[in-house]
């Protein structure tokens, strides 16, 4: 049986960075992956949807030019050749990531591995069965789609965010259980490819979890794409007959409704993967493995990481987790800290936010101001011709430290850095203001809400 100083168990974005940080630290370090490394965002999330999403991207600009008096015709869609292009990314990222492993000399082991209480890590593939020994472990074993128990869900043959990318054609019509990141993002996706697509969301809006205005905005533009968004629904039946998905859904007014398509996609959330920590007897928090700053769990020497600890679930936290992890596997005493966590949501138009939200602010107690700008008036999103969206922050104002930030529109998802950087900094509103913009860029917008923040203020304490 090998010895290793660390042992991680996952092969995703908590699991490989938490691998290779600790074999900078000198460590001898073994990975185990049950399927490919990377894990969901490489394979099944992150990567592949938004491949996707830039292909359904450019079918919608292709539309939008014949305003700008660039005509195309006979414009031909091949689904095969985008899910071959699909494959090709996560396949040439899957191969650097394991290029990276290699070269800081982490051992990769492939199987399904339980952790016992003594230490050793039993591995199972196919017929073959292994043991290694870690003098410390690190859970990174993620988390799977959620399907909720309703009637009937076990005769429909429904994909999952993990299965939607097996498919071989583009079908004529879609229903997306979950108004959240993951089923608005592929609402944008098949939308674009002419699908008709309905999503039904149990709670009052989409996006239940972030601003506002951004779901209200959101809500608008998925709309004038011609797609049905049913809000306060509850989904409490489902069947299947001739090819066709029937499901039946409860509005808020208790009123039943049919909806019927050919394809039925769960984007209800997901659960934590346990069945390799059972014997370890855990606390938990909730469904969640319970850790603390150091990302320790409850047993001696055992860390945890990434999705299966719940929390933000995106793969840039799992991996800022997983180097803390790391340190303190190494004996580098550190501490996770969250409060700066970009958010980001690739629909059309995009979605970033970081730090605390209006809501949070408020309920934080801070005395606060917020002001928006549209970004109707940008030069830059006016001469792309994606003028939706604006820009808002939220600043304290006693010390006009910023507390955080939301975009929608074009490339807010490269912009909200800025952001980040700045709360991270401590950096304050009057700061934003004096840092020079170049123009014309939406980033622009940044520096501009930052002056009428400002000048909001001014106004108010001359009152």
């Amino acid at each position: 049986m090998k010895k290793y100083d660390l042992v991680i168990v996952g092969g995703g974005p908590g699991g490989y960075i938490a691998a290779v940080h600790a074999a900078k630290q000198g460590l001898s370090v073994a990975l185990i992956e049950k399927q490919y490394l990377g894990g969901t965002c490489l394979n099944t999330g992150c990567i592949p949807s938004k491949t996707l999403l830039r292909h359904s991207e450019f079918l919608d600009m292709l539309e939008k030019a014949k305003e700008w008096g660039i005509e195309t015709e006979n414009v031909t869609l091949s689904f095969e050749k985008m899910m071959q292009r699909k494959n090709s990314v996560v396949e040439n990222l899957r191969k650097g990531v394991e290029s990276l492993l290699l070269s800081t000399n982490v051992d990769i082991y492939n199987g399904m591995a339980t952790v016992l209480p003594d230490y050793r890590i039993v591995i199972e593939e196919k017929n073959s069965q292994s043991e290694l020994y870690g003098k410390k472990i690190i859970i990174a074993t993620g988390s799977k789609p959620f399907i909720p128990p309703v009637k009937g869900i076990e005769h429909v043959k429904a994909h999952t965010s993990d299965t939607i990318f097996e498919l071989d054609y583009i079908p004529k019509s879609i229903v997306i259980i979950g108004g959240g990141i993951i089923g608005v993002e592929f609402a944008c996706i098949f939308s674009s490819l002419n699908v008709d697509v309905t999503i039904i969301e149990m709670r009052d809006r989409l996006f239940a979890t972030e601003d506002e205005d951004a779901s209200r905005l959101m809500t608008k533009e998925l709309k004038k794409k011609g797609v049905a968004i049913l809000t306060s629904a509850r989904l409490k039946e489902a069947g299947e007959n001739d090819s066709e998905k029937t499901l039946t859904v409860e509005l808020a007014n208790s009123e039943l409704l049919t909806v019927s398509a050919e394809e039925v996609l769960f984007a209800s959330g997901r659960k934590p993967n346990l069945n390799g920590t059972i014997k370890l007897g855990l606390a938990m928090n909730g469904p969640f493995i319970a850790v603390n700053k150091q990302m320790e769990t409850s047993f001696p020497n055992v860390y945890a990481v990434g999705d299966v600890i719940g929390g933000w679930q995106l793969a840039h936290v799992a991996s800022a987790e997983g180097i803390v992890a790391a340190a303190n596997a190494s004996g580098i005493y550190q501490e996770i800290d969250y409060k700066v966590v970009p958010r980001c949501i690739y629909t059309f138009p995009e979605i970033a936010s970081v730090g605390l939200s209006e809501k949070e602010a408020k309920e934080s107690g801070y005395s606060y101001r917020c002001e928006t700008i549209q970004l109707r008036a940008n030069g830059k999103t006016l001469a792309m011709d994606e003028p939706s969206g604006f820009i808002k922050l939220i600043a304290d104002d006693s010390y006009d430290e910023i507390l955080g930030a939301v975009m929608v529109g074009p490339h807010v998802t490269e912009m909200i850095s800025e952001v980040s950087t700045a709360i991270f900094l401590e950096g304050t509103v009057d700061e934003l203001a004096s840092l020079i913009h170049p123009h014309p860029t939406v980033s622009e917008g940044i520096w501009e809400v930052a002056r009428t923040w400002l000048e909001k203020k001014k106004c108010l304490i001359h009152q």
